[in-house]
């Protein structure tokens, strides 16, 4: 696990309100890091249909006959349609460039599912079956922890611990004496990275199994805290 600090000592003036004496205070500021490497429980996939044609109708309805065969399909392999829900749909007017003017070619018509499933060694099934029975296009798929939030508080506490160590460390190499409760936390904003499977793509029928590797997902948080020390 990697970890940067900043270190920027610098001097402020307080007034102490009982003997009205002024002091310097110095500023020992350090950021802190944790991070979690955890095993992703819960998948979302982005899959769905493109379709195009001269025609509005005819695009439409050959979108929603293939949109109704993957649910199906879906449906036969143990995916609710509690799991499904629509995540995209548009409908786009095409144009071709001949010799500087715009010619109308047609409309496409594009709806995306998203599916949520807590079995994620089945995403490979999941997507192989959406692609054989009509599904053309992939957005991706999404992998995350059901108890992120508790996790992410774990990696919080871990970021509060390496600026305090942190804060220690400078301490001790400048021989001065650190006041242990900081005067100011303030917590960062880091993402969650994660693998990413599959790229958005059109997808052509296969008789190949779609491996999927879930991998791990990093939780991290960042945390920049103020320390007073005296010499």
């Amino acid at each position: 696990m990697k970890f940067m600090y900043y270190y920027q000592p610098f001097v402020r003036n307080s007034v102490h309100t009982g003997s009205h004496s002024r002091s310097n205070r110095n500023i020992l500021r350090v950021s802190g890091e944790g991070k979690l490497a955890v095993q992703p429980d819960q998948a979302n996939i982005k899959l769905g249909v493109l379709t195009e044609d001269k025609e509005l109708l005819q695009a439409q309805k050959q979108n929603a006959a293939a949109i109704s065969s993957v649910k199906k399909a879906l449906n036969a392999i143990g995916i609710t349609d509690q799991q499904i829900q629509t995540s995209d749909f548009t409908i786009f007017p095409q144009y071709d460039f001949v010799d500087g003017k715009q010619i109308f070619r047609g409309y496409r018509v594009e709806h995306i599912l998203g599916i949520t499933v807590d079995e994620i060694e089945n995403t490979g099934l999941i997507v192989d079956t959406a692609v054989n029975n009509g599904a053309n296009t992939i957005r991706g798929i999404h992998f995350e922890a059901e108890n992120q939030s508790e996790l992410y508080q774990q990696a919080l506490s871990l970021a509060v611990m390496d600026a305090y160590k942190k804060a220690e460390t400078i301490a001790s190499a400048l021989r001065v004496q650190l006041i242990s409760t900081p005067l100011s936390v303030v917590e960062g904003t880091l993402g969650m990275e994660q693998p990413v499977s599959l790229q958005s793509s059109t997808f052509v029928k296969s008789a190949v199994s779609t491996p999927i590797q879930p991998g791990t997902i990093d939780i991290e948080s960042q945390i920049t805290a103020e320390f007073t020390y005296y010499s």
